[in-house]
């Protein structure tokens, strides 16, 4: 069984993650050169009004490094690889989440409940992002099961979708939601949701823009890239995150899963951002990882470039996909936002927790 186990997790890792540039499966030690493509001056928006990014039925990440097939290299992580980490993994706690969610229906104004999923509560309106109420394997263990039923949280009334991969992209649980629920989307999953049954869509490019009423929610570049079936192929599907102007003040900006680049100071010239939500898990080992996912200190640099008021990490603590105990990343992000003077600008919001602006 730990062996058909460790297979599977192999497949899974081997889907979700691209090649690196330079290194070596038994090191920890930092690249020699860089894990993505610097933009050396180009302007994200520029790159995005000539669609770059868009291929012949496919698309390309033009801040990251180029992906082909790593299997064996996704192999000699699961099984030669010696996690640093090990001698934690047993600690891992299981936490059931319960929520409360009667003050987030009464509140009036802006609020945030986080799980795996992040929940926006905008005056009259809720936005669910990356809705995942369920284990996605059964060979991955859910650290955070969900202690009740889906159907008690507020009803929502837009579902965005940052990428494809199974973590954020869930069929069974998006089939629990209303079909006539509007989905916000990047481009091309027209197949994924015909498969549930949501057909009341906006699919969105890199910087267009979807309005409700005050409400403004703009879709933005990320340094990742999406599969959802090897034998088709990567990146079928654009990948991305959420600028969202809510109707009750605060401007979030909702990263979704990406590995630094240095296009964060662009956005904060373009957006005034009140909170930033930065996904936060399976960073490591960082010579696997970091062409994916952004690390404590990248996140923390990120959020600097970005010039958010405040800070709130997600997607950490449910599912372990990298070589860190998913209890880890609040920690490890508490250090260095210490070492940079910046933790006063933090929420640390647990899973089942709201914030309240």
């Amino acid at each position: 069984m730990g062996r058909l186990s460790t297979a599977l997790k192999t497949l899974l890792a081997a889907q979700f993650l691209p090649r690196v540039v330079q290194a070596a499966a038994n090191t920890e030690g930092p690249s020699a050169t860089l894990h993505y493509r610097p933009l050396n001056g180009d302007s994200l928006r520029e790159m995005a009004r000539r669609r770059i990014h868009h291929g012949s039925g496919t698309f390309s990440n033009p801040m990251g490094i180029p992906r082909d097939g790593r299997f064996w290299q996704v192999l000699s992580w699961k099984l030669f690889h010696k996690n640093a980490y090990g001698d934690f993994l047993d600690d891992q706690p299981i936490s059931p989440v319960a929520i409360d969610w009667e003050p987030v229906k009464a509140h009036r104004g802006v609020s945030v409940t986080k799980h795996s999923t992040v929940l926006i509560k905008d005056v009259d309106r809720v936005l669910l992002i990356d809705p995942v109420f369920n284990d996605i394997f059964w060979f991955i263990k859910d650290y955070s099961p969900l202690a009740f039923n889906p159907e008690s949280m507020p009803r929502p009334d837009h579902v965005l979708i940052t990428h494809g991969h199974y973590d954020h992209l869930d069929h069974r649980s998006l089939a629990t939601l209303d079909p006539g629920t509007h989905v916000i989307s990047p481009l091309g999953y027209d197949r994924e949701f015909k498969a549930v049954g949501m057909t009341h869509r906006t699919q969105l490019d890199w910087f267009e823009r979807y309005r409700d009423g005050a409400r403004e929610i703009t879709f933005l570049p990320a340094n990742h890239w999406t599969m959802r079936n090897p034998i088709i192929g990567p990146n079928r599907s654009l990948w991305g995150g959420y600028l969202i102007k809510t109707a009750g003040g605060p401007t979030i900006y909702i990263s979704g899963d990406s590995a630094y680049f240095d296009g964060f100071e662009q956005l904060a010239v373009d957006y005034d951002i009140d909170l930033a939500i930065f996904n936060m898990g399976a960073y490591a080992p960082r010579w696997f990882m970091a062409p994916s996912h952004m690390n404590p200190a990248e996140t923390v640099q990120a959020f600097q470039e970005i010039k958010a008021r405040q800070l709130m990490i997600a997607h950490w603590g449910t599912f372990q996909l990298g070589d860190e105990p998913v209890h880890f990343p609040p920690a490890d992000l508490e250090k260095a936002l210490g070492e940079k003077g910046l933790l006063r600008q933090w929420i640390p919001l647990g899973h089942g927790e709201t914030y309240f602006f």
